[in-house]
């Protein structure tokens, strides 16, 4: 069993990732013009502040400070990979869309592996799974988003 000193430093990853995420949906929606986009990401920037308030508070639980207010260095570097995508792409929200399947992907590859650790993070493994099942909607609307501009 893990102790409380690595239950914490997991829950600190997934909100990094989280934070990165809300920045990576920011990001995007600065880089689109199109208002239904701009709508789309903003909601998800939001609810991932919203996930990450909820990790805080299970971090706290745990006897430990959240204070990541940002991403981690890996959102730094794809964020960048957004903006130069961006720049060289003539299909630019194309590319900004596949770039956020990319992180919504890697954020649920972190999800699946601490809710598999059931037994280390049972008092808080129902709000990982439905913060999962979020980031898992999302990257649904996200990919349909993606069907419908390759249609065009």
């Amino acid at each position: 069993m893990e102790s409380n000193k690595e239950v914490i430093s997991d829950l600190k990853e997934l909100l990094s990732i989280v934070n990165d995420g809300k920045e990576g949906y920011e990001s995007a929606a600065e880089a689109t013009d199109k208002i239904e986009l701009q709508g789309v990401f903003l909601k998800y920037a939001a609810q991932r502040a919203a996930y990450a308030d909820d990790l805080k508070s299970h971090i706290a639980t745990h006897g430990a400070e959240a204070d990541n207010e940002s991403g981690g260095v890996l959102g730094v570097l794809h964020r960048t990979w957004i903006d130069i995508k961006q720049a060289l792409s003539s299909k630019e929200d194309l590319a900004i869309l596949e770039a956020v399947v990319t992180g919504e992907k890697a954020a649920i590859e972190k999800y699946d592996k601490y809710i598999a650790d059931y037994v280390d993070h049972a008092d808080h493994i129902e709000l990982l799974k439905r913060q999962r099942l979020g980031v898992v909607d999302a990257l649904s609307e996200i990919e349909t988003l993606i069907v419908q501009r390759k249609a065009y």
